[in-house]
C-alpha cells in the first residue's frame, strides 16, 4: 500500500500540545522563561519516564520514573501512578532505593506485582502492593535466582513468571546448592560448547531458563510448569538474551488453565542459522508442551483479543538468505487449530513496533516508524481499515498500553522528552499529557526541532534527513556541519530526546548536525532495510557524502569547508570506511566502530547475521570481506585519497557486540600511518557508555576533538 508523506510542521504540534488538556494549559499560561544553551547536565539529569500500564478497569496507569545521578549511588527508580479518570497530578507509588520494574495489575485492577531487588535479596523477587487499600509491598517470592515478567492469571489468584536453574536441578534446594557450589569453586574458568559465550557485555553462564507458576501470596510454593517436559531436554532450547537472563514471552489462556509462551528450539545453531522463536503452549499445573506454530518465523508479544476468541502477536518470516525482515501483526483464531497465522499488516510495508487491544474488541491500535517519526494507527480485527490516529506531529510514540477503553503511552522529541500521554482512539481529539517531569526543565532550554528534508541519491535511493541547528542560531552566519551516523544498520534516526548521542548537545558548541537515514535504515520499507546486503559500508557510505552535499547546497548558513563526521556502532563502521575512503571531512569520532569485517565477525557476539550481509563465510573468497573492511583502504593514505583526517576513537571496554580489538587495530593503523589520533578507552563500559561521568567526559572530548579541527 502507499504510505503517505507525513506532515511534520511544528506549528502544528504547538496547536496540539495547546489542545492537551488542563495539564498542558496551566504551562502554557506560564510566562515563558529564559532559555540557555543545552548542558550535559540538563541531558543526563531529565528524569526517565518508563512504559505505562494501564489498568484492567482503565482507571489507573502506573510507571517508573527513574531520577538520574552522576553518582549511581544516589540515583532512584521508582513507580508513579496516575489516575486516568480526573487531573489530579501522578504520584509516588514505591519509595524504594533498589528500584522496581515489570509492574503487573491483577484483574480486579485493586493491586501490582512487580520486580524488584530490595534489601537482603540478592536477585530481583517479585512483591506485590495493594493498590486499593494501602500499605507497604510484600515479598512474593524468594528464590535463589530470582523471578522475574509476572504475569496475573485471569481469576487473579495465581502468577506465572520466569526464573532460571542450574543444569540438573529439580527443586528449589538443588538450585541452592548449585549456586553454592558455584560460589565455593578454586578456578575462575568459564566453559562452552555452543555458541555465543557471551552478549553485549556479559559472559553467559550455564543457567537455564524456566516458567513457574505459584498462588499470589507470601509463602506459597513455586511450580515449575516445563520440568520434566522433552522441550526443554532439546539442545536449543531457550529465550531471547536480555540483560536480566533469557527471556520467555508467556501468557496465560484466556480459561486460565494452560500457559502459552514463545521459546526457541535452534539457539545451539546459532553460529551458522538464523534464530527463530515458536509458539508452545503447557498446562499450567504443568506437564508436556505442544508446539502450536510449525514454521521457520519468530513470534512475540503474545496477546489474547478481549473476547478470548484471537491470539495476538508479532512475528517475522526470518526468510532465508535476507538481512532483514519486516514485523508483522499476526493472529491466530483461539483455541489455535490452524497454525498459519493470518498477517494482518500484510498490505503495510512498515515494521509495526507495538500494539495495544482496548476492552472494546473493535480495533487494534499500533505504531511503526516512518521518516523520523513513530505515530499511532489501527487496524480491525480482520486487518481491514487501516487508519491513522491522532497523533502529536512530530517527535515519536515508544510505548504503548490498553486498558478498558483507555490507552496509555509514552510521546516525546528532540525537544520534549519523554511524558505519559493519554490517546484518544477514533476521535480527533489531540493526545492529552498527563505528567510534567520534564516540561519545566525543557522549557528553559534554548533549541528547536529537526527541520526534515527528502533528497534522491545517485544509486536512486530516496534518503531521508533531519537537521539539528544549535542554540542562538543565526541563519546569516556559516556553521560548519557535524554528519552523525545512527548504528543498526536497522535502525533509523528519531525525532526523539536521546541520552547518549543528544543531538542538541552535540551541536551546543555552534554546529550544525545532520542526521541521515542510509539505505539499511528501518522505517522505509523491507526493500530500503535489505538494500544494505552485499554492500555493507561503501554504498551507505556513498549516501551520508551526498546528504552532507545536499545540506551544503540546500542550506547557505553551512560552511561547505568546515565538515566532520562522527557515529557508533554501525555508526562507527561507516565512519571508519569514510576516514579510510575520504579527505573532504576535518574530524572524525568513532565509537565501537568496525575496523576488518573478518575480525569482527570471529570475535563479536553474532556472526550468523554478517555471513549472510556479506554473501557467505569468510573463508569463501567472497570480494565484500576484504574490499569494505575500513583495515584494508590503508593503501589510500599513499594515494592521498584516505587515512589523513585526525579520528578521535572510543570504545567501552566489556563491548562484546563490537569488540575492543577493532578500536585497537584503528589506533595502531592511524599511528602507524602518522594520523592525527586518540583513543579512549572505558573500561567500566560496554557498547554504550552508560555513567554518568564518563558520558560528561565522553562530550566534552568529542567537542574538544572538533574543536580542534573546526573553525
Amino acid at each position: 500500500m502507499t504510505i503517505p508523506r507525513l506532515s511534520i510542521p511544528f506549528s502544528a504540534l504547538l496547536l496540539a500540545l495547546a489542545a492537551a488538556g488542563p495539564a498542558q494549559a496551566a504551562t502554557s499560561a506560564t510566562a515563558p522563561a529564559a532559555t540557555h544553551p543545552i548542558t550535559h547536565e540538563d541531558v543526563w539529569l531529565m528524569k526517565r519516564v518508563g512504559a505505562p500500564v494501564a489498568s484492567p478497569d482503565g482507571k489507573w496507569a502506573v510507571f517508573s520514573v527513574t531520577e538520574p545521578a552522576y553518582d549511581s549511588k544516589e540515583q532512584w527508580a521508582d513507580l508513579w501512578i496516575k489516575s486516568l479518570s480526573d487531573d489530579s497530578p501522578a504520584r509516588r507509588l514505591t519509595f524504594s532505593k533498589g528500584g522496581e520494574s515489570a509492574p503487573a495489575w491483577s484483574p480486579d485492577s485493586r493491586a501490582l506485582v512487580f520486580v524488584s531487588k530490595r534489601d537482603g535479596d540478592e536477585a530481583g523477587q517479585l512483591y506485590r502492593i495493594d493498590v486499593a487499600g494501602g500499605g507497604e509491598a510484600q515479598r512474593l517470592t524468594t528464590l535463589t535466582l530470582g523471578a522475574r515478567q509476572p504475569k496475573w492469571s485471569p481469576d487473579g489468584q495465581r502468577l506465572l513468571f520466569v526464573s532460571d536453574i542450574y543444569p540438573g536441578n529439580a527443586s528449589e534446594e538443588d538450585v541452592k546448592r548449585s549456586a553454592k557450589e558455584r560460589k565455593e569453586r578454586k578456578y575462575s574458568a568459564r566453559a562452552y560448547e555452543s555458541f555465543p559465550p557471551r552478549h553485549f557485555d556479559k559472559w553467559l553462564d550455564d543457567k537455564q531458563v524456566r516458567l513457574f507458576v505459584m498462588d499470589a501470596r507470601s509463602g506459597a510454593v513455586a511450580t515449575s510448569v516445563l520440568a520434566g517436559s522433552k522441550l526443554v531436554t532439546l539442545p536449543g532450547f531457550g529465550g531471547g538474551q536480555t540483560d536480566d537472563g533469557q527471556a520467555l514471552d508467556a501468557i496465560w489462556a484466556p480459561d486460565g488453565q494452560s500457559i502459552v509462551f514463545t521459546a526457541s528450539t535452534n539457539r545451539h545453531e546459532a553460529a551458522r542459522a538464523s534464530g527463530y522463536t515458536q509458539i508452545f503452549s503447557v498446562p499450567a499445573s504443568g506437564g508436556e508442551a505442544t508446539q502450536l506454530t510449525a514454521d521457520t518465523h519468530s513470534y512475540h508479544a503474545l496477546r489474547f483479543a478481549p473476547d478470548g476468541k484471537a491470539l495476538l502477536c508479532l512475528t517475522q518470516a526470518e526468510e532465508a538468505g535476507k538481512v532483514y525482515d519486516l514485523e508483522r501483526l499476526a493472529s491466530f483464531a483461539w483455541p489455535l487449530r490452524d497454525p498459519a497465522p493470518r498477517i494482518l499488516t500484510a498490505g503495510l510495508d512498515r515494521a509495526i513496533s507495538r500494539f495495544a487491544l482496548p476492552a472494546d474488541g473493535k480495533r487494534i491500535y499500533f505504531s511503526y516508524e516512518h521518516a523520523g517519526l513513530e505515530q499511532l494507527h489501527s487496524i480491525d480485527y480482520h486487518g481491514a481499515g487501516l487508519r491513522a490516529e491522532t497523533s502529536p506531529a512530530t517527535g515519536a510514540l515508544n510505548a504503548l498500553s490498553a486498558g478498558g477503553k483507555a490507552l496509555v503511552g509514552v510521546w516525546e522529541s528532540s525537544v520534549n522528552p519523554p511524558e505519559v500521554y493519554a490517546f484518544h482512539a477514533g476521535g480527533k481529539e489531540a493526545p492529552t499529557r498527563l505528567t510534567s517531569f520534564n516540561t519545566e526543565r525543557a522549557a528553559t532550554i534554548d533549541w528547536q526541532a529537526p527541520e526534515h528534508f527528502w533528497f534522491t541519491a545517485s544509486d536512486g535511493q530516496r534518503i531521508h534527513n533531519m537537521v539539528i541547528k544549535p542554540a542562538n542560531f543565526d541563519p546569516k552566519r556559516k556553521y560548519p556541519l557535524f554528519a552523525v551516523i545512527h548504528g543498526g544498520a536497522a535502525n533509523m534516526w528519531r525525532d526523539q530526546f536521546v541520552v547518549r548521542w543528544n543531538y542538541h548537545l552535540l551541536a551546543q558548541p555552534g554546529y550544525v548536525v545532520l542526521l541521515s537515514d542510509y539505505k539499511g535504515s528501518t522505517g522505509y520499507g523491507e526493500a530500503f532495510a535489505r538494500a544494505i546486503q552485499f554492500d555493507p559500508l561503501k554504498g551507505p557510505g556513498q549516501e551520508i557524502n551526498e546528504a552532507v552535499d545536499e545540506a551544503v547546497r540546500r542550506y547557505a548558513y553551512v560552511d561547505g569547508s568546515q565538515l566532520a563526521v562522527g557515529g557508533a556502532s554501525y555508526g562507527g563502521h561507516l565512519a571508519n570506511w569514510l576516514q579510510a575512503t575520504t579527505t573532504r571531512y576535518k574530524a572524525f569520532v568513532s565509537h565501537a566502530g568496525e575496523m576488518d569485517l573478518v575480525m569482527q565477525w570471529g570475535s563479536s557476539d553474532s556472526i550468523h547475521g554478517r555471513e549472510v550481509n556479506s554473501g557467505g563465510p569468510v573463508w569463501g573468497n567472497l570480494p565484500v570481506w576484504r574490499e569494505q573492511s575500513p583495515v584494508m583502504q590503508a593503501g589510500n593514505h599513499d594515494k592521498g585519497t584516505g587515512f589523513l583526517s585526525p579520528i578521535l576513537i572510543t570504545v567501552g571496554e566489556l563491548d562484546y557486540r563490537v569488540p575492543a580489538n577493532n578500536a585497537l587495530m584503528n589506533f595502531a593503523t592511524q599511528q602507524r600511518l602518522q594520523v592525527p589520533s586518540k583513543l579512549l578507552v572505558f573500561p567500566d563500559e560496554n557498547h554504550w557508555i552508560l555513567k554518568g561521568e564518563n558520558s560528561r567526559y565522553f562530550y566534552s572530548e568529542v567537542h574538544g576533538w572538533l574543536a580542534k579541527y573546526l573553525k
